[in-house]
């Protein structure tokens, strides 16, 4: 019998890197879109990638009063948001910045650390979307569609 048998040679898990909303479709909104990256995250199948400023910006996205509403009708805290980000992320460090400039200097932070670690980015942000060709260019696929992906 081979190793595969016990998956000592499965193939490793693929880098991840989620923009704030699409964090907040995993999980504070409960969109249905989500589901399918909820399930390859559980499975392993990803390695969702993230750094210290993401979370910052996750937990200040999350006082904002449209989002605290939604916490509040959905029976979620903030706290326990930012316990599944860290449950299922994978904390690395801030890495260089990109060859790559993106308009908005708040989601630069997602491109340096997709392109760094040659990652698939999930991103509904335009200013990121618009860069597709050029991401590519660096073995970054991104994507708004989060179904894609699983």
């Amino acid at each position: 019998m081979g190793p595969c048998a016990g998956g000592a040679d499965a193939p490793a898990p693929r880098g991840l890197v989620l923009d704030t909303n699409i964090v907040l479709d995993l999980l504070v909104f409960d969109d249905p879109a989500a589901v399918p990256l909820r399930a390859a995250l559980a499975r392993g199948e990803w390695r969702w990638l993230a750094t210290a400023p993401m979370r910052d910006e996750l937990a200040r996205v999350l006082a904002y009063p449209k989002i605290a509403a939604r916490l509040a009708f959905r029976g979620l805290a903030a706290p326990a948001v930012l316990s599944a980000f860290d449950a299922q992320s994978q904390p690395v460090p801030v890495p260089p910045k990109a060859p790559v400039t993106c308009k908005d200097a708040d989601d630069q932070k997602f491109i340096d650390l997709a392109v760094h670690h040659r990652a698939t980015l999930l991103s509904k942000d335009a200013a990121v979307l618009c860069m597709k060709k050029r991401l590519q260019a660096l073995a970054v696929w991104t994507s708004t569609a989060i179904s894609s992906i699983a």
